[in-house]
């Protein structure tokens, strides 16, 4: 039996279209009840066996929810407590329309049969579908059809049971009247087993609090006034950043304007969270700014403590002057889409009674309210948490817990606050996924040894950093005459394990890249691909993918051929076994000639690309040695680099320029490259301020002229400061980017960074998905593989290229947070004396570089709350001066530098000025800067330098 649906529809041309649609409506759906008698049986996940309890009704009972529920409630669903629910079609569909990370999060418990949801088609069952009437609203139909479902279960199997849960009032009321039993969720919860745990769980929309007496925050405007507004050029839309050094400074990008839109105060940024797409009034242009250059933290200890925001914002006022180079400023007016998600952190100490102040790791990202019955097990633990309002009468906004992760500072706890933070995928390989890896023993099979070119007999080898297990690459390089070379750069063929469309695949792209923490990595593939049989070990056979060059000896390039090959590493190097054996005169076997064939090939080609205005810049990079019992961090370092460091990366460079040169040529609308966008001029502004204070004449017109500018900026008597100038470089840059190549005009296929006019990336499939998809067609244009709809599709890539960056992104900066967080492990309880350099002046604190542990650090000129009756800072030439001394950036500093572990959440380091000594601004006594009291703190006099352990020997 079947219906039909009718509507109308407008098309693009102003034309109106009849639809209509059949509906079928079927007699022989199954309730879900294995107890059932009348329906025909089929598969259930619904129990037998598991009991709901709840004190507000004296039976065991099956439980169906409202959308609301599934909506706003996940948190408390994904408990297991909660079993036998029945999920109606209609409030799936609705669920799916209205939040698909919440559908995909339901769809995940209900796959689990050990957590007993049953979906029930109601939409369809002849009994409980139900005709839309004329003029209804589709959330009022929506309702009938669920209470109708109720209806139904009650009078279908009078001898069981079912609670509707709702948290629509005027629903839950009409079920009563309906003889339906319905409860809100809050209700349910606070009256079961384990309630008093689950209640922290619950989403709280309307949460207020009778001391608030007054309005903290301006009211948003309507959705309607807002967009109105967006039309008629009135205000303008964007998405919302936070100052991570200033809790009362944002910035708001717009289409409008070159530079961001600045927003300063409680007012100027109106309950915006970083992330968020708001809407923002732009004042006259006398009332323009500049980005203050104040350091400000939230000190707040309490949801009442608003004095203190007073005081700071008076304080941000003073600081904040116009200059000839003001910004856009204005305020947010309203919130076109919240971005909340779920936070790391910790809860705030101090506090007594339900009500916590939760501390969020991320730094742009306010502290959150939430309620909590469990307090002291809480304050031990790294949390979870996520945001459900904030009204205008509350400092903060309203969150409830999530879940706990583990106890604060230890390892794997905070390996995953990293991982989460980062939205890094992490959870372990499903079965679908290792299902399909090649079954062991792999061995290489004769019809192999005919599609592949046979590289065995060339003396290949491969360098990289030690304790590395997922080689990618290898190279060799042969002499053919006296004037020519062969070289070769060999790749994992990880494409021929990674087909297009398994399980497989399709995890590698989600993941997109393998994220390295200190101590533990995040492989994109499953360690049987990554560690064994695609990565390139010495003296094992594996398939390649090969591009090989013929060079004369003023590295020219001759021609070019790609393959997929067979090769045999004779040797996986790391960067200074090959140093040696390049410096060795006295070795000449293969290897060695062939190391310094490609060392002094790759000098070549560095020096002609630098001459092209490549830029070489830099960033404070550290390696950290670890315990590999303890896995403590028993030293922390600048990487060392060699000369093998550089030769390995122009080969690797050459072979993916070569790659995107080919796979441009015969797919012009879909290859996968990679740009890096010219900077806005703007950006290079600290940089140029910077470099006329010291008497150097930045050019930034064009790559080559910057490359050049940055040559000059030497000074003697200052040797670190050309890379500190090298690092302010790095920081005016844009991100570069994957983009399809149909895209985006050709023009703005430029690589800046590198000055080359197409860039991909090829030569590391086992820990990137963006050269699998460079594999696949490059494969197509050598005629190893066949192409597939998606590879050919540019929108596809070009939504898969959205993934690549933004997982890039995170991987990159997981990493410098797992840097940091085993960093300041390694200087709890110590207090060393180190050199730095002043990055940057500020009007209350320098920014300082410490080279040796690649540590950026704040060094305050002021006790908190007070201003400093030494220094005195001058903002044309941003200095800060004190009697006869006056402090530049890139001056040299010496600093005393501590731990300070008093706000667990957010550990910094202390600064202590030594040199240049300043009368009246003297280092505190070691009381002030260690906890005399922790007898697990041993306290080090300041030139007393931290030893390393010596791991014991085992017996």
């Amino acid at each position: 039996m079947f219906t039909t649906k009718a509507f109308i529809k407008k098309t693009r041309i102003g034309h109106f279209l009849k639809n209509v649609r059949e509906h079928y409506i079927r007699d022989d759906i199954f309730c879900g009840l294995l107890t059932c008698e009348k329906c025909s049986s089929s598969e259930s996940n619904l129990s037998t066996t598991h009991i709901n309890k709840c004190a507000l009704f004296d039976f065991n009972h099956y439980l169906i929810l409202d959308t609301n529920i599934i909506l706003d409630q996940m948190d408390i669903l994904e408990e297991p407590i909660l079993g036998n629910v029945i999920i109606l079609h209609t409030v799936l569909k609705e669920v799916k329309h209205r939040s698909l990370p919440t559908y995909k999060r339901l769809n995940s418990i209900i796959e689990n049969p050990s957590r007993h949801f049953y979906i029930f088609t109601n939409d369809h069952h002849k009994d409980t579908y139900i005709k839309q009437e004329d003029g209804e609203l589709i959330n009022d139909y929506n309702d009938r059809c669920i209470r109708k479902s109720c209806s139904w279960y009650i009078n279908h199997l009078p001898n069981e049971k079912f609670v509707f849960l709702s948290d629509d009032v005027n629903n839950r009321n009409i079920a009563i009247k309906e003889n339906i039993l319905a409860c809100s969720i809050s209700d349910y919860i606070s009256n079961i087993e384990e309630g008093s745990v689950l209640q922290d769980k619950l989403f709280r929309k309307d949460c207020f609090i009778e001391s608030y007496t007054k309005d903290i925050f301006p009211p948003h405007l309507s959705s309607v006034d807002l967009l109105m507004g967006v039309k008629e050029g009135k205000y303008y839309q964007g998405t919302f950043r936070a100052s991570k050094d200033n809790f009362l400074e944002g910035f708001v990008s717009v289409d409008a304007f070159e530079d961001p839109v600045i927003l300063q105060g409680r007012n100027g940024l109106n309950r915006a969270v970083d992330g968020d797409v708001v809407v923002v009034e732009i004042f006259p242009k006398e009332e323009w700014i500049s980005p203050s250059e104040i350091v400000l933290e939230d000190e707040g200890a309490a949801e009442e403590s608003i004095d203190e925001v007073e005081r700071k914002e008076k304080e941000l006022k003073r600081a904040t002057k116009k200059t000839k180079d003001n910004k856009p400023t204005g305020k947010v007016v309203g919130i076109i889409r919240r971005k909340w998600r779920q936070y790391c952190g910790i809860l705030q100490g101090g506090m007594d009674g339900v009500y916590q102040l939760f501390i969020p790791s991320d730094k742009s990202i306010p502290k959150i309210r939430i309620e909590t019955r469990q307090v002291e097990f809480l304050k031990t633990q790294k949390l979870i948490v996520t945001i459900d309002s904030w009204p205008r009468h509350s400092r903060y906004p309203h969150g409830h817990f999530v879940r706990a992760l583990g106890k604060i500072g230890e390892q794997n706890t905070e390996n995953e606050v990293v991982l989460l933070e980062h939205d890094v995928p992490h959870s372990q390989f499903s079965e679908e996924v290792l299902s399909c890896l090649p079954k062991l023993p792999w061995i290489i099979t004769e019809e192999d040894e005919k599609r592949r070119v046979d590289l065995r007999h060339i003396d290949i080898c491969s360098v990289d950093p030690p304790g590395c297990t997922d080689i990618d690459d290898a190279l060799h390089c042969r002499q053919l005459t006296e004037n020519t070379f062969e070289v070769g750069v060999h790749i994992a063929d990880v494409s021929h394990f990674i087909r297009p469309g398994t399980a497989i695949d399709l995890e590698a792209a989600l993941r997109a890249t393998t994220v390295y923490l200190v101590n533990k990595r995040i492989d994109m593939v499953p360690e049987l691909l990554s560690s064994n049989l695609c990565s390139l070990r010495g003296g094992e056979e594996r398939f390649a993918f090969s591009c090989i060059w013929e060079m004369d000896k003023n590295a020219k390039i001759l021609n070019t051929r790609f393959h997929k090959s067979i090769i045999l590493s004779k040797a996986a190097l790391t960067y200074e076994e090959a140093q040696m054996i390049i410096d060795d005169k006295s070795k000449e076997d293969s290897i060695a000639m062939s190391l310094r064939g490609l060392n002094m090939l790759a000098k070549i080609l560095k020096k002609r690309r630098l001459e092209n205005g490549a830029l070489v810049l830099a960033s404070p990079e550290v390696k950290i040695q670890m315990d590999s019992e303890t896995m403590e961090p028993l030293d922390v370092e600048v990487k060392k680099l060699f000369e093998t460091n550089s030769m390995v990366e122009e080969f690797m460079l050459l072979a993916n320029i070569s790659v995107a040169e080919k796979i441009l040529q015969d797919f012009p609308e879909c290859a996968m490259l990679r740009r890096h966008p010219i900077p806005p001029s703007t950006n290079f502004d600290p940089l140029i301020k910077a470099c006329r204070h010291l008497g150097f004449d930045m050019n930034i017109d064009t790559g080559k002229q910057l490359a050049e500018s940055l040559d000059k900026a030497v000074k003697p008597e200052n040797l670190y400061l050309n890379t500190m100038l090298r690092i302010l470089a790095t920081r005016c840059m844009l991100q570069a980017v994957y983009f399809a190549s149909g895209t985006v005009q050709k023009d703005e296929y430029y690589h800046y960074g590198l000055a080359v006019p197409l860039y991909t990336h090829f030569t590391s499939p086992i820990r990137r998905y963006a050269d699998i998809i460079v594999h696949r067609l490059l494969a197509v244009t050598c005629g190893s593989d066949s192409t597939y709809p998606d590879l050919l599709d540019k929108q596809k890539t070009s939504h898969l290229c959205q993934n690549l960056n933004y997982r890039n992104r995170m991987a990159q900066y997981a990493g410098r947070a797992s840097v940091a967080f085993n960093t300041h492990l390694f200087f709890k309880g110590k207090l060393q004396d180190e050199e730095g350099y002043i990055l940057y002046v500020r009007k209350n604190a320098l920014q300082i570089l410490i080279p040796k542990y690649g540590l950026e650090c704040t060094l305050f000129l002021a006790r908190k709350g007070e201003t400093s009756n030494i220094f005195e800072y001058n903002e044309e030439d941003q200095s800060q001066k004190a009697g006869n001394i006056t402090l530049h950036a890139f001056d040299p500093v010496k600093v005393r530098l501590s731990l300070d572990s008093n706000n667990i959440q957010h550990e910094k380091f202390v600064l202590q000025l030594v040199s240049p000594y300043i009368e009246g601004f003297s280092v505190p006594p070691l009381e002030e800067i260690l906890d005399i009291n922790d007898d697990t703190v041993k306290r080090k006099s300041s030139n007393e330098v931290p030893k390393k352990k010596t791991k014991k020997k085992r017996s």
